[in-house]
């Protein structure tokens, strides 16, 4: 059984791609994702699952058909399966994202945006 510290900090100094999540660990059947995001993502939804966004640096918004979510680092917010929103990043931030293993980075939106799935670092 390997026992390896994740330090998040190296993991993201090995890619630069923006929106393209990097998984750095899986716990049952969800993964954590690294991700750099930049500038308005797309709206979008998860039909079946919540989705996590923790930022390790920089600061973000997830914004809702009805109202917005700023965090910086250190902060911790849940996006309810079902409900549409849109990130963005007004500077380069990093965010890990958990969620279940599989799910498309534009969930049911689809696009040009859709990144590759399962793609470790």
């Amino acid at each position: 059984m390997e026992r390896a510290v994740i330090n998040l900090q190296d993991k993201l100094n090995r890619f630069q791609e923006l929106w393209a999540p990097r998984v750095v660990a899986e716990l049952n059947d969800y993964q954590f994702k690294l991700v750099k995001i930049d500038g308005e993502f797309i709206w979008h939804y998860h039909k079946d699952t919540d989705e996590a966004f923790l930022v390790v640096e920089g600061q973000m918004a997830i914004e809702f058909r009805d109202g917005t979510a700023t965090l910086g680092p250190g902060d911790l917010f849940v996006v309810p399966k079902g409900m549409e929103h849109k990130t963005s990043a007004p500077v380069p931030c990093s965010v890990l994202i958990i969620e279940p293993r599989g799910v498309p980075n534009t969930g049911e939106a689809g696009g040009e945006r859709t990144a590759a799935n399962d793609v470790w670092i």
